[in-house]
């Protein structure tokens, strides 16, 4: 049961703070196409890990997270008045790059799949 809550709390806080990443007005991340990947809630609500991809590659989503942790502290602040839970755990912002590893694999497969079919 535990679980379930965990795995709320986690998708609630990746709802959030995408709609807070696209109020904030830091250069290093309001011109970005920011997408919050995945969201990881300890079960205590210690610390919630956040996986930031940028569509503009992976330099661009580094430079978004110094911003992020820079506004670490008004994000928690957003998300206490925004959820009603009683703690809101300490923010790990990280770069991921799964946005543009599955881009290379998608042109991969086009290139294979034009291959077969000039075969």
């Amino acid at each position: 049961m535990a679980g379930y809550k965990i795995d709320r709390i986690s998708s609630d806080f990746k709802r959030e703070i995408s709609s807070i990443m696209r109020e904030l007005k830091d250069p290093r991340v309001s011109g970005l196409m920011l997408s919050v990947v995945r969201c990881e809630v300890t079960n205590d609500l210690s610390y919630a890990k956040i996986y930031v991809c940028a569509m503009e590659g992976f330099d661009a989503a580094k430079r978004a997270v110094e911003g992020l942790k820079s506004a670490g502290g008004y994000i928690r602040r957003e998300l206490g008045s925004r959820l009603s839970i009683r703690k809101i755990p300490e923010l790990r912002f990280i770069a991921d790059d799964s946005i543009e590893y599955s881009s290379k694999i998608a042109h991969m497969l086009e290139d294979l799949s034009d291959e077969v079919k000039n075969d």
